[in-house]
């Protein structure tokens, strides 16, 4: 069952829900709008191999904005921290971001409970389009849980602030 909005305000006050920072007025009927960090990576080379780490650079995005191009997978990051240690955080594209051609998570939307992070955005557009630091960019919900929670999250993407690199090489058996 998804959270109203109410109910996610009164999660955080009782802190079983973690965003940080919070500000009520981006509360909507049933999600949060959460915010574009201020950095990008992007992979130094054209074709990526899942076997080893891939190199990237970091892109600071400033008030004047960054122009994604369309031939390039961008990974971005939350502004917040958020996660709960009790519900299911799904993030999402606000449908405005949808509107100009930018995919905000390309995939793995669903958030594992115990996850408390700066979430990496995986972001591409259709065609080139302009993002800013702080600028709204997705959704949050949060889904109660049916049955017992045996355990919390606890693997190679926890506890991060920023954007974070693919780490499918470690799924790898060492040659």
């Amino acid at each position: 069952m998804i959270l109203t909005g109410d109910e996610i305000r009164k999660q955080v006050t009782t802190k079983r829900i973690t965003i940080e920072p919070f500000d009520q007025r981006f509360i909507t009927t049933n999600s949060y709008d959460f915010h574009l960090g201020g950095s990008l990576l992007v992979y130094e080379n054209k074709i990526l191999d899942v076997k080893v780490r891939n190199k990237t650079k970091t892109i600071k995005l400033t008030s004047s904005g960054y122009v994604l191009q369309p031939d390039k997978i961008y990974l971005g990051h939350t502004q917040e921290h958020l996660g709960s240690e009790h519900y299911v955080p799904i993030i999402r594209g606000k449908s405005s971001t949808g509107r100009i051609g930018l995919f905000v998570h390309i995939t793995a939307d669903l958030i594992d409970i115990g996850s408390v992070n700066q979430y990496t955005l995986m972001l591409y557009g259709v065609q080139p389009v302009r993002v800013y630091p702080g600028m709204l960019i997705g959704q949050v919900t949060f889904w109660e849980v049916k049955g017992e929670i045996k355990q919390l999250y606890n693997g190679k993407y926890k506890n991060l602030s920023g954007p974070q690199p693919s780490q499918i090489f470690r799924d790898f058996p060492i040659d």
